[in-house]
């Protein structure tokens, strides 16, 4: 059998010139498809990203969140989304309108779906726990991190914004999540409107001489300090304004002729910054102050301003947590009461 056989041939020197930069060339494409992928950053600037409540936005890097209720609500692409925060923080937060989640003393970046969202477009709701008495967390909203190529979109938002205005009755103190259990947020939610609680543990009507704060002054402000900024009001109008104080006045010397006087400056000022809203002056759940309040609407004589007599709303033995805030089923009495007399004045 005859085989041509021929000599092995040796590389050209081209070739042997071209071998190390074929390799380096091959070691920076594989080096290329597995770098890891960055993720899409969104910063509190984002327009798309929508703020409901009082947020101090001095830093554009960090909005900050002082009173009680306030949320973030945004739309956003792709099957991920963290959370990034600063010091540790309690929050909340809802996907996709599904329940609220609970996440506990968390800081830094926050993975909200550590098992992946089916593709395409998803709503998200961060709302922190209030900032009040002994807890000291954070409530600094930095902006999230989406898969690489996602982004954010402006989510759908209520015409309607009602704004609470009161202490730790309002805030929710007691309840199982806290501002999202209180009479005010169920409201909102139950009528389909924005909705803001503008209320803190402890405060009073009045601005005391011992210290409470007085809500009839610091109605004005951005956050709970009495020399925060002043809000600025034209960042939204409410629609209807709930005013429940004077639970804690009592407790602090505060006379009967200075909280009628506060109640009326605090109305005036509710008018002034929101000329066409409804205004409702709560009968408080302790029975307190009664009279005044009820004479404070009086004074003011404005047809939209509305004493409302809450007798029987709640019992304390079972619809409080200790006699005086509401637990869970007490926030949802006041809701299921106060709710109708809401939507009523906003023609919902």
């Amino acid at each position: 059998m005859l085989t041509n056989s021929y000599p092995a041939r040796k590389p050209t020197t081209a070739v042997r010139r071209a071998k190390p930069l074929i390799a380096l060339l091959l070691t920076a494409a594989f080096a290329v498809t597995t770098a890891p992928i960055a993720a899409a950053a969104t910063a509190p600037t984002d327009p798309n990203v929508r703020y409901f409540g009082r947020w101090n936005t001095a830093n554009s890097a960090a909005y900050v969140s002082e009173w009680a209720g306030a949320y973030v609500l945004v739309g956003f692409t792709g099957r991920t989304v963290k959370l990034k925060q600063r010091n540790a923080i309690d929050f909340f937060v809802s996907i996709d309108g599904g329940a609220d989640v609970s996440y506990t003393n968390r800081s830094g970046t926050v993975d909200l779906t550590p098992t992946p969202l089916a593709t395409g477009n998803h709503t998200l709701r961060v709302s922190y726990r209030p900032i009040a008495g002994s807890y000291k967390g954070d409530a600094v909203f930095q902006g999230l991190e989406l898969d690489s190529g996602a982004k954010t979109f402006a989510p759908s938002t209520p015409s309607k914004l009602i704004e609470f205005v009161g202490d730790s009755i309002t805030v929710g103190q007691l309840s199982s999540k806290q501002a999202l259990t209180a009479y005010g947020w169920l409201i909102g939610e139950r009528l389909g409107a924005a909705h803001t609680q503008i209320a803190v543990g402890g405060a009073c009507l009045v601005s005391a001489a011992d210290g409470c704060i007085g809500m009839s002054d610091r109605f004005l402000r951005t956050g709970l300090q009495a020399d925060a900024a002043n809000w600025n009001f034209s960042r939204y109008r409410a629609d209807a304004v709930v005013i429940n104080l004077g639970t804690n006045d009592v407790g602090h010397s505060v006379t009967k002729e200075q909280f009628q006087s506060a109640y009326v400056t605090l109305i005036r000022r509710a008018r002034e910054k929101y000329p066409n809203a409804a205004i409702f002056a709560l009968q408080t759940f302790r029975k307190r102050f009664i009279p005044e309040t009820q004479a404070a609407v009086q004074t003011v004589n404005d047809p939209k301003v509305k004493f409302v007599n809450t007798d029987g709303w709640i019992v304390e033995a079972t619809d409080t947590a200790d006699n005086v805030h509401p637990n869970d089923q007490g926030h949802r009495k006041i809701a299921d009461r106060l709710a109708p007399i809401i939507s009523a004045a906003l023609g919902s």
